[in-house]
């Protein structure tokens, strides 16, 4: 319980660590905005203002080049269907659900995306309640907006979280997850374990939100990197990480089958023999190398190496149909780790030994 515990503490101290500049962004940016628009628009009451830097900038995962965009539009949106109703029909409870119905339709027919609907909405709840009486126009409120917007984006720019650190996280978190499935399913068929074999298979199902993670994380590392001075000279690294993405993705979605079809043969008469753990073993191992020289900046020779000595491994003798099964789908998580590490397809298939033959030869088949 306190191993768990402890891991926990550190995975949010680690959280918090990545997250720390986004929080400095909105804060910085959210006051910047404020002073901005008072002192240079001379604006009273700017909310729009520190409302559109926290909405910019959040501080998760997104593309945030379109959320300024999004935002934008959405608030000019709702504060001018807000500010023509109030002004013909007043303020009230009936009066507020009409504008925010008609600001939120409005923004459905022009574009059905989650922040401009919302923000549309959102933007005519103020203006219906906040600021109904006061002699500020909807352009006044629609410069606001732009000016934190303006200001979110310097934010990103000039106080950066490291993208090759988002990225390098979530990779991490997708390769530790590959690796940690082959390493149960090759324990399950050393032990001849159906139980670890169907906690492998879980733990399997349940990579696909870590892959999704890390494909957001890599989109916001390249759009850091594209806006940020600082960090223009990282794109090169960050470039290999946009190689493995793909690539990653899919060894896992054959290390389900792989796991899945593990279970199964431990079922049956002939289950797979200990040199097909070994081997699930060994590409456990180099996701692993893999994940450790992206993180270190370094081109993965030694994760290639590792594959390619898998790759080139025989067939064991006397197999079984599921144990074919297994074969074929380590061989495809083989393939699809060697495109990670920069390898065409063609040239990683070539590396595979043939399946037809005893011994020697090379082959193009996954």
């Amino acid at each position: 319980m306190r191993t768990k515990l402890s891991d926990h503490v550190k995975e949010r101290l680690s959280t918090f660590g990545l997250m720390a500049p986004s929080i400095a962004q909105c804060a910085v940016g959210a006051a910047l905005a404020w002073l901005a628009a008072i002192e240079l628009l001379g604006h009273p009451r700017p909310i729009f203002a520190p409302i559109s830097v926290l909405i910019c900038v959040g501080v998760g995962l997104g593309q945030r080049l379109r959320r300024v965009i999004e935002l934008v539009v959405g608030v000019s949106l709702g504060v001018g269907v807000g500010d023509l109703l109030v002004s013909w029909i007043g303020s009230g409870a009936w009066q507020l659900a009409l504008v925010v119905a008609l600001a939120m339709a409005v923004a459905v027919l022009l574009n059905s995306g989650a922040l401009f609907v919302a923000q549309a909405g959102s933007s005519a709840v103020l203006v219906a309640t906040l600021v109904p009486g006061e002699d500020v126009g909807g352009l006044d409120r629609m410069a606001d907006a732009l000016t934190g917007g303006i200001i979110g984006i310097a934010a990103v720019a000039l106080l950066p979280a490291s993208p090759f650190m988002i990225a390098a996280k979530h990779l991490s978190g997708v390769l530790d997850a590959l690796s940690t499935v082959l390493e149960q399913a090759a324990a399950a068929i050393e032990k001849r374990d159906v139980e670890l074999a169907a906690e492998a298979l879980e733990e399997a199902r349940n990579t696909q939100g870590a892959v999704e993670e890390f494909e957001a994380a890599l989109e916001t590392s390249k759009e850091i990197a594209m806006i940020s001075p600082v960090h223009w000279h990282r794109r090169a690294r960050l470039a290999r990480y946009e190689t493995a993405a793909v690539p990653v993705d899919l060894a896992l979605r054959n290390a389900r089958v792989l796991v899945r079809r593990t279970l199964a043969s431990l079922g049956e008469v002939s289950p797979p023999p200990a040199a097909l753990a070994e081997a699930m073993r060994e590409v456990s191992e180099a996701a692993l190398l893999l994940q450790l020289e992206l993180g270190a900046g370094r081109e993965p020779t030694l994760a290639r190496q590792a594959l390619l000595a898998v790759a080139a491994r025989e067939r064991p003798p006397q197999l079984g149909f599921s144990a074919h099964v297994i074969i074929a789908q380590l061989r495809s998580v083989v393939v699809d780790l060697l495109q990670a590490t920069g390898m065409e397809n063609e040239e990683a298939t070539a590396a595979l030994t043939s399946l037809d033959e005893p011994s020697g030869g090379n082959t193009r088949r996954r």
